[in-house]
């Protein structure tokens, strides 16, 4: 009797957690569609079909802390993606002008991960964010379940906390 007790408690909790954990932000990956550096338009919500954990970080070329954000999370990156199953987006808010500058950032600072270009602020907007740097993390179904707003040294430690989570969470999420 106390053993079935027990269970069903510990059942209840976990299953609680889990819906807890995951409508965190009741907003999943828009269904909007933006170009890379190279012009080739990829649609976001693409991103959250595909079985990973998206990591979304919001960043321009003349933001200081944006750059120091995906240069210690580029660090990581790679374990990030073996260990969690991840792809991470850098999505530039630059606008038409500053947009120029970020192929040459990208490439002197060896970033992996792919690149998106919103100079109208499209998926900012259609995210409720209001500024960079900004960073979300996605289900792998495509569910924003984590959002932080801003950067300090050390903040891509607790976004792997939240990855971490995410990993374990979302072994038996349904796909769509």
């Amino acid at each position: 009797m106390k053993t079935s007790h027990i269970l069903l408690t510990g059942i209840l909790f976990l299953s609680t957690s889990f819906t807890n954990y995951h409508s965190i932000t009741n907003k999943s990956l828009p269904d909007l569609t933006l170009k890379d550096m190279n012009g080739k338009p990829l649609n976001v919500s693409e991103y959250g079909k595909n079985g990973k954990l998206t990591v979304i970080c919001f960043w321009a070329t003349w933001c200081k802390p944006c750059i120091k954000e995906l240069s210690n999370i580029a660090e990581h990156y790679e374990e990030w993606t073996k260990n969690y199953n991840i792809q991470l987006l850098a999505v530039s808010v630059d606008d038409a002008k500053t947009t120029l500058r970020v192929p040459s950032i990208v490439k002197s600072k060896k970033w992996k991960f792919d690149i998106l270009l919103d100079p109208n602020e499209e998926l900012m907007r259609s995210l409720g964010v209001s500024s960079s740097p900004f960073s979300l993390l996605a289900d792998k179904i495509g569910n924003i379940i984590y959002e932080h707003e801003g950067y300090v040294e050390g903040d891509e430690f607790a976004l792997e906390e939240e990855i971490k989570k995410a990993a374990a969470d979302s072994v038996n999420v349904p796909k769509k």
